[in-house]
């Protein structure tokens, strides 16, 4: 079956997890990805948080999968040659480099233009243009910088960050819709064009809802689904961390179930949505909340959401998470458990659905990775390993830009491959 980007070459020169969560997207839905790295070393990822010696690191294989690599060493003029036939085969390049780089490496984007006008040249950065833009940033500053860190977390701590890497992964699928557009663009134009994804505009994108927030509080004054309403304290000037307070007009909190003394999961979020008041009043024995002027109205409800809550959480803590999840189900109330990684690691339905996949790596042996989180009816996604250091350096240098067998030894001699 073909792939939506059957005939798509990426030339990737990310590293790390911004801009290789985006190249493995591409790879993913089918484009020929060519992942170049320094001969001897690659991406540091490969030696990062190694657990077993010697070994690609699960940091890079679950990064690079269903990718080619090629060392080469760009620093060397006949390494910058090789590099130049590369662009000139490829539609897309993409880089996250620290703020200047390409341009002192001889690559600036008008030299790219003259080897390629189809060029579409994607970059990852820390910041956009303005007074940070040289600074370099990892996952957790692009939290802090781009609004999460502020509103994540318990108003009574400090600002916390997010296990989920929104400033990596979330700026490489920002970019990877950057690329699919711009490529789709030079359809109709022929020419390529630059697409910048800055890490704190994604975490930005992502945490709209707070600016949101920052708005209305500036309007008037009080944010009534916040629990600093409810226990009636003050609002500041800037949106407050609400701990696990919904983002939206539904209150939710999360709650203790069976076994939470000894289960550190043992909880399951629960939102008291409007619409299905009633049912909630009878799942926790509380039917007379239904009428009760006071319980009755999400406005009646909003100042006492901190006992309302309470009063759930002791139904709560009488089941399991599953079996409070599969009694709620039954009235569409929303819910859901709180899902240890090991339980995600092994939940059948995942593994059905393709979204955890078990890979067998040459090294490594078998191993588990994300699967594509998008899903293609025509166009569907086989995860495969990552490739090894160099891998398909000769593949590469004799099928797709004609050096001889001699060439690629002469270059291997010099170090240049």
């Amino acid at each position: 079956m073909s792939k939506a980007l059957d005939g798509v070459r990426v030339l990737d020169f990310t590293h790390v997890q911004s801009g290789p969560s985006c190249t493995q997207l591409l790879a993913w839905f089918g484009a020929d990805v060519i992942k170049v790295e320094r001969p001897g070393v690659g991406d540091a990822t490969r030696a990062q948080l190694r657990d077993i010696p010697g070994v690609d690191s699960l940091y890079f294989t679950m990064l690079n999968s269903n990718k080619r690599s090629v060392t080469l060493n760009t620093k060397d003029p006949k390494g910058k040659e090789v590099l130049e036939k590369l662009i000139r085969e490829c539609d897309v390049m993409v880089e996250n480099f620290a703020p200047g780089a390409l341009d002192r490496m001889g690559f600036s984007w008008e030299r790219i233009q003259e080897l390629n006008p189809k060029m579409v040249m994607a970059s990852v950065k820390g910041f956009g243009p303005g007074q940070y833009e040289d600074c370099k940033v990892y996952e957790n500053v692009a939290q802090c910088t781009g609004g999460a860190a502020s509103t994540t977390g318990f108003a009574d701590g400090p600002p916390t960050v997010s296990g989920a890497q929104i400033g990596d992964s979330g700026t490489g699928l920002h970019l990877a819709l950057g690329v699919v557009t711009a490529l789709y663009q030079a359809k109709a134009t022929g020419k390529g064009q630059k697409v910048l994804a800055p890490m704190q505009d994604a975490v930005l994108n992502l945490c709209r809802v707070k600016l949101r927030d920052q708005q209305r509080l500036e309007r008037t004054g009080e944010m009534k689904e916040y629990p600093q309403y409810a226990k009636g304290e003050e609002f500041g000037d800037a949106v407050p961390r609400a701990g696990n307070a919904s983002g939206g007009g539904q209150p939710g909190w999360i709650l203790k179930c069976k076994g939470w003394e000894n289960d550190p999961n043992a909880y399951i979020y629960f939102i008291t949505q409007a619409a299905v008041w009633e049912p909630i009043c009878k799942v926790i024995g509380k039917e007379e909340w239904a009428t009760d002027p006071g319980y009755a109205t999400l406005e009646a409800r909003l100042p006492k959401l901190e006992s309302i809550f309470a009063t759930i959480e002791e139904w709560t803590k009488t089941k399991t998470k599953f079996e409070a999840m599969d009694i709620l189900n039954k009235y569409n109330i929303p819910c859901g458990p709180v899902l240890s990684m090991k339980e995600i690691a092994n939940d059948p339905s995942l593994r059905e659905s393709g979204t955890i996949v078990e890979v067998d790596h040459p090294e490594r042996g078998k191993y588990l990775t994300v699967g594509n989180p998008i899903k293609l009816s025509a166009s569907p996604t086989e995860v495969g390993p990552s490739p090894l250091l160099g891998e398909h350096t000769d593949e590469v240098l004799s099928a797709l830009l004609g050096y001889s067998a001699e060439d690629i030894e002469a270059m291997r001699a010099e170090k240049v491959i």
